[in-house]
């Protein structure tokens, strides 16, 4: 499990001075208000939306998959507010990883922290069942205000960014740990602590499920999560983060412990799953991470692609 941040003289060699230059750019912006790095970023999100159209087709795919029934133009301004909410992500990153304790203690509220905390007393690991939601950052370090757990990663190619990422995370958690270190993850819920996982992506066809996911009967869906409860004797707490309406603060909620998971089958519970991902996904649509091919694998290596 990654405790530290290691920082080497490495990382300042000058291949990766332009990183240090926008890593500077970006802490300028600690400077402004909330509601002013919201404006901004929501026009970096129209920006991006103008420039990288391979990503627009993406989105728009997807809403017209799972939103079949939904009119075009409904979908058309979906899409705007997504590109939107994505561009304000980057500032929930910024805001999560050097904001004091203070300033985030300022601009957050927290819903259900009963659920969260009588299921760890009751000697019980616990998984928190999140979607990639835009928010996703800052909900880690509000979470980390009143109960840091241990947090799943996948470790970044750029060694810069690898260090800043870790060190910026281990502000709401007690360690990291890869994604693919499944013993690490079982024995820390054996002992009691509190894990992120996220099952809401296309990770291939390796120990995939094809399942119904919104309107798309067949979706390549993981299922960890009944291995990782099963195996850590943890329970399931579904969790919802948002940024508020008003883009000056952002709300986290702890649902119920999940009843009966994990139960009879791995499939059963991944379609139980999905059932909650789409349920809070619903709540607040745009903020969540729309441009993630999401049903690029299909059931047969030969079915045409649903992105062409």
């Amino acid at each position: 499990m990654v405790e530290s941040a290691k920082f080497s003289i490495q990382l300042l060699h000058p291949k990766f001075w332009g990183v240090w230059l926008g890593v500077g750019l970006m802490r300028l912006t600690l400077l402004l208000p909330l509601t002013v790095q919201m404006k901004i970023g929501a026009a970096i999100g129209r920006l991006a939306q103008s420039l990288i159209s391979k990503r627009v087709k993406t989105a728009a795919k997807n809403f017209e998959l799972c939103f079949p029934d939904m009119p075009e133009s409904d979908r058309k301004k979906l899409l705007d507010k997504n590109f939107e909410e994505t561009g304000k992500a980057l500032f929930d990153t910024i805001n999560a990883w050097w904001w004091t304790d203070k300033r985030i203690k300022k601009h957050m509220k927290i819903k259900g922290l009963d659920n969260l905390k009588d299921t760890l007393a009751s000697g019980h690991g616990v998984i928190l069942f999140a979607v990639h939601c835009l928010p996703l950052e800052m909900g880690a370090r509000i979470i980390g205000q009143v109960n840091p757990g241990v947090g799943v990663y996948r470790p970044h190619n750029n060694p810069v960014m690898e260090y800043l990422q870790v060190k910026g995370r281990l502000r709401s958690n007690k360690g990291l740990v890869p994604k693919r270190d499944i013993r690490k993850m079982v024995k820390c819920l054996r002992g009691t602590e509190m894990i992120w996982y996220t099952a809401d992506q296309d990770f291939g066809r390796s120990s995939a499920v094809f399942i119904p996911f919104y309107n798309v009967k067949e979706a390549a869906t993981i299922t960890g999560a009944t291995t990782l409860a099963r195996l850590g004797k943890a329970k399931i707490v579904p969790l919802f983060v948002e940024r508020d309406i008003d883009d000056n603060g952002y709300l986290v909620e702890f649902m119920p412990p999940l009843e009966n998971f994990p139960g009879e089958s791995e499939l059963e519970d991944a379609v139980r799953g999905n059932k909650i991902i789409e349920d809070l996904i619903d709540r607040n649509r745009p903020q969540y991470m729309w441009l993630h091919r999401r049903f690029k694998t299909r059931p047969e290596t030969s079915d045409v692609s649903l992105y062409k």
